[in-house]
């Protein structure tokens, strides 16, 4: 196992933002990613109060600005696209879609959606009911054999709208260190939960569940006998013209597919890589921003679906959350929307439906949220206050720690709480730990680690910190030690409870 597998689980605990950790295979600076719009615009001018004045900028140069300030300080690397009434305002590419060679972001480049694929196959269920083949109240034992008895209440629709209590497969123990690797056949994937039991009765909440959207993968697959791909394909790609749109799961080659990235400071790194076995029903689907602009407009229609079956796929059912889409009000304004995050890649899409407003983010890097990113897009669209994106402390002090070491950084640190004392938070401090052991710096991790519990003593996570540098150099016995410490000061610490019973075995 590579030293950053070991520290994943961790690091998705710890970082709001980020989807995983990554393997040390390249290390590509972030910050002079180049940027590739499709028109040619001069620098818009430094904004004092961070946007350029909407009464003398156009939309296109505070999109510009916004971008050029979300490479240089977030790392975004990806392709945007603001749209109304189908015609897109502004469309644009930033930094590479493969950096080792150098080859940068277009509008032809090919992105994994990630969980934007879930609104896909919540389609494909919905156009089965209105062909009579399904009905959504329909038990989801009527498609599984050997239904474990636990199942018997549970509905499509508790499946589409998260609300099954199906345990999610990508939260299991090990998923990111191991299972996220092996390659799955459908009956080997549905053995890594089906036996475990639900998390709660089905209907009596809202859970994020992976799992519930490749059951569905699964009833599509046995309602028409076909792979989920060929109907994919058959049913929405082809009739709408998504020609660069396919259902992904496979090592097959994808012209223009885009590389997934994390990063370290200001320092992009490859993204570990899912089996891409796993995606069924919830993720696998590659696209462009062009082709979901072709589905957007599609919604729009009774192409795919009948008003009466739209409004029932948007119409929330608990926690905001419909049949593959969240559904409420942003900026004054209701909204449909969806992100996604896998490997490296982060996306979003929403719909302002009563505008007519479509904002498309896909990106291959994984800092700046393609929902973050979105939502942005969409407030200087409509002329609201927004920011431009700023280096994080994180990355800061990151910086500091490879050019000059520990020390420079915590002199930093001592610094900044001079004048802000509660800064930096527990959280930027782990993240910046968990950043230097996937760098390969435990000495300087560790110092980290002890000067974070030094500033904020009941962090348990920071034992957690101390027994994976512990564990990178072999010293089993001493990272047992800090896990008991971390599980002492949180005894629901179920990354140390698991480290530590691996240990133990």
């Amino acid at each position: 196992m590579s030293l950053a597998l070991q520290f994943s689980s961790r690091k998705l605990l710890l970082c709001r933002t980020c989807v995983r950790t990554a393997c040390l295979v390249a290390l590509v600076p972030c910050q002079p990613a180049p940027v590739r719009a499709q028109s040619t615009l001069p620098t818009p001018p430094s904004a004092v109060a961070g946007r350029v004045p909407p009464a003398t900028a156009t939309l296109a140069e505070r999109v510009e600005e916004y971008m050029r300030a979300s490479v240089r300080n977030a790392h975004f690397s990806g392709t945007i696209l603001i749209a109304r009434d189908g015609v897109p305002l502004v469309s644009r590419s930033y930094g590479m879609a493969n950096y080792e060679l150098q080859t940068p972001n277009t509008g032809a480049t090919v992105y994994n959606l990630a969980s934007i694929a879930k609104q896909f196959t919540a389609t494909l269920i919905m156009q089965l009911q209105e062909q009579g083949k399904l009905k959504v109240s329909d038990r989801l034992c009527t498609f599984t054999a050997d239904c474990p008895a636990a199942w018997r209440s549970i509905t499509l629709r508790h499946l589409l709208s998260h609300t099954s209590g199906v345990p999610n497969y990508s939260s299991l123990p090990n998923w990111d260190e191991e299972l996220a690797h092996r390659s799955y056949t459908r009956t080997s994937q549905l053995a890594l939960f089906r036996d475990l039991p639900l998390d709660f009765p089905p209907g009596d909440k809202y859970r994020y569940s992976n799992s519930g959207f490749f059951l569905l993968g699964r009833v599509i697959e046995q309602v028409t006998g076909r792979p989920y791909g060929d109907v994919l394909r058959t049913s929405i790609t082809e009739p709408l013209g998504m020609t660069q749109t396919r259902f992904h799961d496979s090592r097959a080659l994808v012209e223009h597919l885009a590389s997934g990235y994390y990063s370290l400071g200001t320092t992009f790194i490859n993204a570990t890589h899912e089996s891409p076995s796993t995606g069924l029903g919830a993720g696998g689907i590659v696209s462009t921003t062009a082709d979901l602009l072709r589905w957007d407009q599609a919604l729009y229609t009774d192409r795919l679906l009948s008003t009466a079956t739209r409004d029932e796929m948007f119409t929330p059912v608990l926690n905001g959350y419909g049949y593959g889409w969240q559904s409420g009000e942003s900026l004054g304004r209701p909204r449909v929307d969806h992100s996604g995050s896998y490997d490296g890649f982060s996306t979003y899409i929403v719909r302002f439906i009563r505008d007519r407003l479509t904002v498309i983010v896909l990106s291959n890097s994984d800092r700046a949220t393609g929902a973050g990113t979105g939502m942005d897009l969409a407030r200087l669209t409509f002329g609201e206050s927004y920011a431009l994106p700023t280096l994080p402390l994180r990355d800061q002090l990151f910086d500091a720690v490879r050019a000059r070491g520990a020390a420079s950084a915590i002199a930093q640190i001592m610094e900044l709480r001079r004048g802000s004392p509660t800064l930096p938070s527990d959280e930027t401090l782990l993240d910046l730990g968990y950043d230097l052991l996937e760098a390969a710096l435990l000495a300087d991790a560790v110092a980290i680690f002890e000067h974070n519990l030094g500033l904020h003593p009941t962090s348990a996570y920071s034992y957690d910190g101390l027994a994976d540098a512990a564990l990178a150099v072999g010293d089993t016995e001493r990272a047992a030690r800090h896990l008991q410490t971390s599980l002492r000061m949180d005894p629901a610490n179920t990354y140390a409870i698991n480290k530590l019973k691996r240990l133990r075995r």
